[in-house]
């Protein structure tokens, strides 16, 4: 394929991407993830501004996550502000030395290069999309800039579109809704994070693209794969999973396109391959970067033309499937490294979607153990209602290293190991190598318990948990009154007693 061709694909399939969105804070992770990648920018900066009260909705995107923008303010403010007052593009090799700002005011910014473009819609300006580079990147060729303007182009419409289907109709979820649903599936959680993951998912159940799942082991992926499936329109059609870590490298080929009687040795009779079995539905490909490099030219052939050849066989057959796949290792980082196949990547990186670590949704884990507690005590024919508070507060400050899946197998051990006719597990019931563990927590609660009055923890208790409300609820004074079960007015009052506000900086 040309390099003309290939851009032309990628911005159609960008664009067919963007058509399926009706989430404000999805188009905005879309957009800077994708500029991102076409141009290999290391972080996407996106200003939306309003034009009634110029005010601004920013992010900063790097590996398709946002990122704290504290660091990048003075780009920020600086060259946004420069793209948007002048309604032009602009390029910097070195911003540090860039005669158009103020001598200094990048000296502490990790960022080299940049590249940016108004987005403009029936003349009016109504923000910035900005890429960053941490080295100093050869920009002076046209490509860079033509291709960030295609992609505003293709992208201003839909950014503006959301802004009017948010302001007269609600037509997306409502988190409580959106958390309801996928509570059905598997999925639990309320975290800000947690949240942002499921409006992820819900969008990727709109429309046919390929979905690469990030995330550590043991997070989820192929429940996440389940809930995609369940809720798109190939849901009455298969689902199959197969790990691509767990099959021997001469047996996957068969394994996945199949194989003819005699084709090799113990071949005795017709396999039609895992392809075929999930003809119409979705095939979920786990721990993809194990892939062996030979069989990631025959996957990246199938993917281009829709068909398969099993092993003996002298025809193709066509296959309708949709490939959802995952990834426990960066695979950006085993493209760098030569272990897999760049082209490959690409095409399965057509709709990332990053799974957070549970050290990273710590107010998820009381929610997901008293799950698995209520599920294992059921197994287990007891009579367990919950887990004692100590308990509680014990796990909240684990760092779970196998995330979900360790905590689950945790729990499911001391259900085990808590007598029957107990309602609540203490920390008695637990194992004996945990016990120091159990000791040294106990010193910390003690520790931080006499060392402060009763009243000053409260304050100090109740103020965190005003607070990160409030970041949850993107200082929505309104929404965080509701999630904590009081009016706006005390809200008010608490943040001005303890002198709660937000950090304009970021």
């Amino acid at each position: 394929m040309s390099s003309q061709l290939k851009l032309e694909s990628e911005l159609f399939e960008f664009a067919k991407i963007l058509g399926h969105q009706t989430d404000y804070n999805e188009v905005l992770r879309i957009v800077a993830h994708k500029s991102a990648q076409f141009l290999k920018a290391d972080l996407t900066l996106v200003l939306m501004l309003n034009p009634d009260t110029r005010e601004t909705v920013k992010t900063i995107i790097k590996n398709g996550k946002s990122i704290d923008q504290r660091e990048y303010r003075e780009i920020r403010i600086n060259v946004g502000g420069w793209v948007i007052n002048n309604g032009k593009s602009f390029i910097s090799e070195n911003i540090q030395n860039d005669e158009r700002f103020g001598k200094g005011f990048f000296d502490n910014v990790p960022i080299k290069s940049v590249a940016g473009v108004p987005l403009i819609i029936e003349g009016i300006i109504i923000g910035a999309l900005i890429l960053l580079y941490h080295e100093t990147i050869d920009l002076s060729n046209t490509t860079t800039i033509e291709y960030l303007e295609n992609i505003a182009s293709i992208s201003v419409p839909y950014l503006r579109n959301v802004q009017k289907i948010k302001q007269y109709f609600q037509t997306s979820m409502s988190e409580s809704s959106l958390i309801l649903k996928y509570e059905n599936v598997g999925l639990f959680g309320k975290s800000t994070r947690f949240v942002e993951l499921l409006q992820s998912i819900e969008a990727a159940t709109k429309f046919d693209v390929r979905i690469l799942l990030v995330g550590r082991t043991g997070t989820g992926k192929e429940l996440i794969a389940r809930a995609i499936h369940k809720f798109s329109s190939r849901n009455k059609f298969p689902f199959i999973a197969v790990d691509c870590g767990a099959i021997p490298n001469n047996l996957l080929e068969s394994e996945l396109f199949g194989h003819r009687r005699g084709a090799f040795t113990g071949a005795d009779t017709n396999r039609q391959g895992l392809f075929l079995e999930a003809d119409g539905g979705t095939l979920f490909m786990d721990e993809i970067n194990n892939l062996p490099y030979e069989m990631q030219s025959k996957l990246l052939r199938v993917l281009e033309e829709g068909e398969i050849r099993p092993i003996g066989s002298d025809r193709s057959f066509k296959t309708n499937v949709r490939i959802i796949t995952a990834s426990s290792a960066p695979l950006k980082k085993l493209v760098e490294s030569d272990r897999f196949r760049e082209d490959l990547f690409y095409r399965l990186h057509v709709y990332p979607i990053y799974i957070p670590d549970l050290v990273d949704r710590q107010e998820d884990i009381p929610i997901l153990a008293d799950h698995f507690l209520h599920y294992y005590a059921k197994q287990q024919n007891k009579n367990i209602q919950k887990l004692h508070e100590f308990v509680i507060d014990f796990i909240k400050q684990k760092n779970w290293e196998g995330n979900i899946r360790e905590l689950e197998n945790f729990i499911e051990r001391i259900v085990t190991l808590t007598p029957i006719g107990v309602s609540s597990i203490e920390h008695s019931y637990f194992p004996k190598e945990l016990q120091n563990e159990i000791e040294d927590f106990k010193l910390k609660v003690l520790k931080s318990e006499s060392s402060t009055p009763i009243k000053e923890q409260m304050n100090k208790y109740e103020a965190e948990l005003i607070k990160q409300a409030l970041i949850e609820c993107e200082w929505n004074q309104s929404k965080a009154a509701r999630k904590l079960h009081t009016s706006e007015s005390n809200i008010r009052y608490k943040m001005s007693q303890y002198d709660i506000h937000k950090d304009e900086r970021k």
